[in-house]
């Protein structure tokens, strides 16, 4: 199980503002996604907003314009790529996650990656954070950004 040795991080981010950007293929991988984030957003204590895109590739440049602008200091990237036949699975993959790295370097503002890239559905429900789900991936991403975010502010207030 990729899980394994996770962290447990409990986080005070007492009112910060996140942005969940969320892809629309796969509704029930994607409403465990989100609603997982939305869990750990509030037991966090953060204020998320939601945003649907029409898929994983128009991630980054969604993600780019939250983190630009100025209204929150972290961005959660939300997505399930499930590999088919062709290479469009390498190129889309490949272009998202390329597109949310360079978001979160070139803003300086942390992206929550939440991408998941799967063999099949069954390993994208398994890490979706449903009921049998055995990872929740929405939650994993949120609370790593919001993380990042809180280590952000104590090195900018140094």
């Amino acid at each position: 199980m990729s899980g394994l040795g996770s962290p447990i991080i409990e986080l005070d981010a007492s009112g910060m503002q996140i942005a969940l950007i969320a892809a629309s293929w796969h509704d029930q991988v994607m409403d465990g996604l989100i609603a997982g984030a939305l869990r750990a957003a509030d037991q966090m204590g953060a204020v998320a907003q939601v945003w649907r895109v029409p898929g994983s590739f128009e991630l980054p440049l969604i993600a780019q314009q939250a983190a630009l602008s100025g209204k929150f200091e972290a961005v959660v990237a939300l997505g399930v790529i499930i590999r088919g036949g062709t290479p469009h699975f390498e190129y889309v993959s490949s272009a998202a996650t390329d597109g949310l790295n360079r978001v979160a370097l070139d803003t300086n503002v942390p992206v929550g990656f939440g991408l998941l890239t799967c063999d099949d559905e069954a390993q994208a429900l398994d890490r979706a954070g449903l009921t049998d789900s055995r990872e929740d991936k929405g939650a994993e991403a949120t609370m790593a950004a919001v993380s990042a975010a809180l280590v952000l502010r104590d090195l900018r207030s140094l």
